[in-house]
């Protein structure tokens, strides 16, 4: 098997070295960074949704009792709720705003955005109207799906009964790009319209092609192609055409990621695997000295421009961020069980992330600041991995 395939595959394939009871979840106990909330809708059904919202945020802690804010969500029409917020246990008026969206639970999103906005205190971006993008099922067959973060509406995208990998979003959120096996029995990289469901095939060359991934604007994208031998660094424009190679080296590659301006590109190369910084245009590659022997599947997060997030192995399988300002990274996830697979949500602060034990895999929201994980992929559901993050404007 080829250096990349191996490096592609080597995560997603591999079985995890411990078992966790319950996958994905990790709670900590971290009063002095969080904002104790009252948080209630007027249906059950919004209620359990925004409870659900305000208990995978770890900025936030659900309280009956000493709350700083209490946070009360109203449904005004089939597609507007109103949030009312008033300040500590004297209730004083705080903020009141009405949310529009597709239906009533959409709206309670984009409320709950709003008062995650006002109330956070460390100017963090709401989160909870972003879409996923993931792999789901077992074995050598594995399918594109596409959900809202907590898996109310669920869509399987293809059914190609052949193994898929690493779907990821255009910046609109039209098109997803992904790898698939399913024409050729070689892995090719294919972009569908989640609209429509058309698919094209964005590159086949001979060899590998995977680990495509769009620049911030759109108009490019990052890959890796094998063939010209070696697993290499390649830009093409948003059509698949005009395809450049920006590195020359005997090591492999993979996992290409825009920087937030579209400058720079972060990616894995081997003997590590380890990061590595280049221009978006080539030219000569750094290494990020994150302090591990292992560091690959980087994600470059926009609100953080600092912040890479990356998966590293010390035992286990674990999430880290490496920070600029620090020159080094920190794991973030410390869970007994892999953590791997991670992408960045809109705050810059909460990961989407791949929990993993000897039998299955569940998405998971990751707080980079504390450590606290909550499964969002239900059980019921199967296996769940290689998410990808999407946030509406």
């Amino acid at each position: 098997m080829q250096k990349l395939l191996r490096l592609c595959l080597l995560l997603a394939l591999a079985a995890a070295p411990a078992f966790a009871r319950n996958l994905g979840e990790v709670v900590v106990t971290a009063e002095n960074k969080t904002i104790p909330v009252r948080v209630s809708a007027s249906t059950p059904e919004l209620n359990d949704l925004a409870l659900r919202a305000f208990n995978v945020h770890g900025r936030y802690r659900l309280t009956g009792t000493g709350y700083a804010y209490d946070i009360k969500f109203s449904e005004v029409t089939g597609t507007q709720v109103r949030v009312d917020i008033t300040k500590g246990l004297a209730g004083a008026p705080f903020s009141s705003d009405v949310a529009t969206g597709r239906n009533a639970q959409d709206a309670l999103l984009r409320a709950a955005d709003i008062a995650v906005t006002k109330t956070n205190g460390l100017g963090l971006k709401g989160f909870f109207t972003a879409k996923l993008a993931f792999i789901g099922g077992g074995g050598g067959k594995r399918e594109i799906y596409t959900s809202d973060l907590f898996f109310r509406h669920v869509t399987q995208v293809t059914h190609d009964n052949a193994l898929a990998l690493f779907p990821r979003w255009s910046p609109d959120g039209s098109k997803l790009l992904y790898t698939s096996f399913f024409k050729s029995g070689f892995p090719d990289i294919f972009q569908i319209d989640v609209n429509t469901y058309q698919r094209t095939t964005f590159v086949s060359f001979k060899g590998t092609n995977g680990g495509a991934r769009y620049s911030p604007s759109g108009g490019q994208v990052a890959m890796v192609l094998s063939g010209e031998g070696n697993p290499e660094i390649y830009i093409s424009n948003a059509q698949g055409r005009q395809v450049s190679r920006k590195t020359h080296s005997d090591a492999g590659k993979a996992s290409p990621c825009w920087s937030p301006d579209g400058s720079r590109l972060v990616f894995t190369m081997e003997p590590g695997p380890q990061l590595y910084l280049m221009s978006a245009g080539g030219g000569g590659a750094s290494r990020l000295i994150t302090g591990f022997t292992y560091a690959a599947e980087p994600d470059w997060s926009r609100a953080s421009p600092n912040k890479i997030v990356c998966t590293v192995r010390s035992g286990s399988y674990q999430i880290a961020v490496y920070d600029f300002s620090k020159g080094s990274a920190e794991i973030v996830s410390k869970a007994p069980f892999d953590g791997i697979e991670a992408s960045w949500l809109a705050d810059g602060r909460h990961v989407v992330y791949t929990a993993r034990d000897r039998s299955t895999s569940r998405l998971c929201i990751l707080d980079t600041e504390t450590g606290k994980s909550t499964p969002i992929s239900p059980s019921s559901f199967g296996p769940a991995m290689q998410g990808n993050v999407w946030t509406p404007q």
